[in-house]
């Protein structure tokens, strides 16, 4: 008896620990939240887009806008999502037209415009690459809770590997932080979250 008491009580300590960690996992996926309810992700920020024009925050107010932040030297994060990115606009059709994509750089000392420009040739046109100096970038960093570290190096400072968030954000019309998904999502699940969101799917 003494023995099945003591596995109980093992066993009982095990779902406390794995109910806890796997609640302090979510609540660091999920953005925090005022009491008011609006989720305290975004915010004003002035950046070069490859389209050639200097655009704001206040540029895409009137259409919802998905924001990827990361960097031209990424090996598979990032061309991954864009691609992914790229399907789910094609699978939208028509429903893609109120929405803007933007794909934002981490790394400005390597991402130029010109540079963000040649590196999206391969995907969707209507995504929009955003740049800027170290200091308007790192403004952004922080407003939009990205996580971003430099990984170790062999030296070659232009060869070298950034760690980052790999979530896709969806902003309202009016700029309104709304609710992420993976990067790694397929371009299917992208759309079908799309449609979700902006109530034109079930």
């Amino acid at each position: 008896m003494k023995y099945v008491v003591r596995v109980l009580a093992v066993l009982g300590i095990i779902v406390v620990t794995v109910t806890l960690t796997a609640s302090l996992l979510r609540s660091k996926l999920r953005p925090v939240v005022t009491p008011s309810g609006t989720a305290t992700i975004g915010g004003p920020f002035n950046l070069a887009a490859t389209n050639g024009q200097n655009v704001s925050d206040q540029t895409y107010r009137g259409r919802w806008v998905l924001m990827y932040f990361g960097y031209t030297h990424c090996p598979d994060a990032c061309p991954a999502a864009l691609n992914n990115i790229s399907v789910a606009l094609e699978k939208l059709g028509g429903e893609a037209n109120t929405l803007q994509p933007l794909y934002v750089s981490v790394d400005p000392a390597r991402d130029t415009r010109e540079v963000m420009s040649d590196y999206l040739k391969p995907f969707d046109p209507r995504i929009v690459g955003l740049t800027g100096t170290r200091s308007q970038i790192d403004d952004v960093i922080k407003e939009f809770h990205v996580y971003v570290s430099p990984m170790k190096s062999d030296g070659d400072d232009d060869k070298h590997l950034l760690a980052h968030s790999a979530y896709i954000y969806l902003f309202d019309p009016q700029g309104t932080f709304i609710d992420v998904i993976q990067g790694g999502a397929t371009g299917d699940e992208i759309a079908a979250w799309l449609r979700k969101e902006k109530g034109t799917g079930s």
